[in-house]
């Protein structure tokens, strides 16, 4: 073994253990793996930053833009609200929302199917009286598995098409995945929507109603009433805030007379008899009774109700993986001076985080409580990586502007079917149509883009390029031959697809795929024989991250909604994972002969 192979095997080996570990978020492990690799000579400073031009990059920001450009529009919401008079029996409604799931993200980015349907899942999980446990994990699993379908339908399947190009001069088609992937799309789903979410442990007991019962707020808002005589008369309510409260309670509104006035109240003298509405924890609310005088307001518990009118709303949303929110607390992001959004609570794999909120640093899967004004909740949100999680309420003249994105994205797919643009091009051409159309106001635009993957992808191309020039992978390739023996090339398929399940579950996908394709590649040339069924058993494994709620984002986002523990995924994961293989690998050897 070589110098050069030996510092860019090192190299991403130490990658992929910073990736397992998650102490830094991927996009800079990878930067800094690509950095490493120009120091130790293994990629040329001059192509260290191609891979960010890259047509597979490309390709994956277009992709989440014209997602989010379907999503926003409300062209898809009439297909999801179709869902919901199948809810009254739990196969039939797990069934018809992961068929949904499968279709949606064959054509547009699985984490944007999810976000589209979670709150349809809930919404009707909730009308039936059945736990979202049962619907939320079969659906992530469906969205993820309605991405093997095509071309675009997940960036593991971008890069493999792109790495085709470069072996037999000419990339894999939009729908040169469909006949693997539609086959094993569709076992999986029936077996996760008929099946699979009968294995999950507990799901009536601890799951059901697990938000409700962690943003219960009679346990820490109250009302509290400002006597006659108060020495607080004439204050304005920050001084309970920032000097009584000692930065650990919150004022969320008052009542004086008839007036019930909510949100950015923070500046309202104390009159004598206004019923403040607080949120403390109890033992800071027993100190500030003792020190102002106020009086607790009966034996009620505050509801949802009382922190809701017509300018000021509550909404329950999700932190979604690599949100700038991530690592943050509310005290350090301001909440209240900068958007005036108050965080109610936050429920963390469906238990209430009982530590002071203001400290409390957010986790991706995390659901928050927030109240605040309609339009600084949603500027939060889009802004923020938060996934609200209730359905959008009915856009006067929606349905005509729906239209515009989703024909244009049906005149870009026929482009690329036909052969007349490559894919990175026709969508960007589409992009540029919806924009100088305006069907989404432009700042959505850069919002879809999801910064962190496409740093991973420009990062990890010029490293797996490096893995290939350095004759890395020819090295891996010949050590797997010898141990393996005389095992068929079939067997070699299975393996290698296995490999890349395995590895899939730790790293992120797009990685994933840009370490194992040129070890596939490698492993056919050895073997003198076709590399196409090789790359599509990495396409296969790359996409298929069911055993761990990290493995893939869609994992993530259900586990605080639906109560999911880490040890809940394999237990439905492990057979899919078994199922796929046993499909995948005979379809594959039919449609793509060795």
């Amino acid at each position: 073994m070589s110098a050069a192979q030996a510092a860019i095997l090192l190299i991403l080996l130490a990658a992929l253990v910073l990736f397992f570990v998650g102490r830094w978020r991927y996009d800079l492990v990878a930067f800094g793996a690509l950095i490493a690799g120009v120091l130790a000579g293994v990629v040329p400073a001059a192509d260290a930053f191609l891979g960010f031009g890259h047509p597979a990059v490309v390709t994956v920001a277009m992709v989440l833009v014209i997602s989010r450009a379907l999503a926003h529009s409300g062209a898809l919401d009439p297909l999801a609200r179709r869902i919901a008079p199948l809810a009254a029996r739990p196969a039939l409604h797990v069934t018809a929302l992961g068929l949904v799931a499968m279709a949606l993200s064959a054509f547009m980015n699985n984490v944007g199917a999810l976000a589209l349907l979670m709150p349809v899942a809930l919404r009707t999980s909730a009308k039936a009286g059945r736990s979202p446990a049962v619907v939320l994990m079969p659906l992530a699993f469906a969205a993820i598995l309605g991405g093997l379908i095509t071309q675009i339908g997940t960036p593991p399947n971008i890069i493999i098409a792109s790495v085709r190009a470069g072996v037999a001069g000419e990339p894999f088609r939009i729908f040169d995945f469909a006949p693997v992937g539609l086959a094993v799309a569709i076992a999986g789903v029936l077996f996760v929507t008929l099946v699979g979410w009968r294995l999950i442990p507990h799901r009536g007991r601890r799951a059901k109603g697990a938000l409700a019962d962690a943003f219960d707020i009679g346990g820490y808002v109250t009302e509290v009433r400002v006597p006659e005589g108060s020495k607080l008369e004439g204050e304005d309510l920050r001084v309970i805030e920032r000097e009584v409260g000692e930065g650990e309670v919150f004022v969320l509104g008052l009542v004086r007379g008839e007036r019930r006035l909510l949100g950015r109240v923070r500046f309202e003298p104390i009159r004598a008899g206004d019923v403040l509405i607080l949120e403390a924890n109890p033992e800071d609310l027993d100190a500030l009774l003792k020190r102002t005088g106020l009086e607790l307001v009966g034996d009620e518990k505050v509801t949802a109700e009382t922190l809701r009118s017509d300018e000021i709303q509550l909404i329950e949303a999700v932190v979604a993986p690599d949100s700038p929110l991530e690592g943050q607390s509310p005290l350090g992001l301001r909440l209240r001076t900068r958007f005036g959004v108050n965080l109610l609570a936050i429920a963390r794999q469906g238990r209430r985080v009982g530590a002071r909120l203001r400290n409390v640093r957010f986790r991706a899967g995390d659901v928050l409580l927030l109240q605040g004004e309609e339009e600084a909740l949603a500027e939060l949100a889009s802004g923020s990586g938060l996934l609200p999680l209730a359905e959008r309420g009915v856009r006067v003249g929606a349905s005509r502007r729906a239209t515009v994105p989703a024909l244009v994205f049906a005149g870009a797919l026929a482009l690329t079917a036909l052969g007349l643009l490559p894919v990175a091009v026709a969508f960007s051409a589409a992009v540029a149509l919806m924009a100088l159309l305006r069907v989404v106001p432009p700042r959505v635009f850069y919002q879809a883009i999801d910064w962190p993957v496409i740093v991973l992808l420009g990062s990890m191309i010029p490293l797996g390029g490096a893995l290939e020039s350095t004759g890395a992978t020819a090295v891996i390739a010949r050590t797997i031959l010898a141990g393996a023996g005389e095992v068929p090339p079939a067997m070699m398929i299975g393996g290698l697809m296995i490999a890349t399940m395995a590895l899939t579950d730790v790293m992120n996908n797009a990685a994933t795929a840009v370490v194992m394709a040129p070890i596939g590649v490698d492993l056919a040339a050895a073997l003198g024989v076709s590399p196409d069924p090789f790359l599509m058993a990495v396409a296969v494994g790359a996409s298929c991250a069911f055993l761990t709620p990290i493995g893939h984002q869609n994992n993530t986002l259900v586990m605080g909604p639906g109560g999911y523990r880490f040890g809940d995924y394999w237990r439905m994961g492990l057979p899919l994972d078994g199922l796929v293989v046993a499909v995948a690998v005979p379809m594959i050897l039919w449609v793509w002969p060795l």
